[in-house]
């Protein structure tokens, strides 16, 4: 398992605890892996990715009254899912680039994970 993800482009660490059924994935700044490329890492594997916890990178973006994360440095598109004790309207940020911190919620066999639950949204200082 540790290979497999590790052999993605863009990972910087992997800890994996079987034991725990926990794989930890550290990526490096500015990276451009996809959730397909580390779901598809961890299957082949015989493993199946499950509700994960995440700090992503990306841009606010609204569209047919729902509101989405445009994850940094590629073209997936996660519906942003507010959590009660959430402090922030994403859709007040739209446009704006951010952090977002959450949970990836497990996605239903060959699905693709398609959302994320926030806990935290913070924007990010323009470069």
């Amino acid at each position: 398992m540790r290979v497999s993800l590790k052999s993605v482009s863009g990972v910087d660490s992997v800890d994996v605890s079987l034991a725990k059924g926990l794989a930890v994935v550290k990526m490096k700044p500015g990276n451009t892996a996809t959730l397909k490329q580390l779901q598809n890492a961890i299957s082949k594997n015989g493993f199946t990715m499950k509700d994960s916890a995440a700090t992503v990178a990306g841009e606010i973006v609204v569209a047919n009254g729902q509101t989405h994360l445009q994850v940094s440095e590629s073209n997936e598109l996660l519906t942003l899912v507010r959590e009660s004790q959430a402090s922030s309207d994403a859709a007040s940020l739209a446009g704006k680039s951010v952090l977002v911190e959450g949970i990836i919620p497990e996605a239903a066999k060959g699905k693709m994970p398609d959302s994320i639950r926030y806990r935290s949204i913070k924007e990010e200082p323009q470069k």
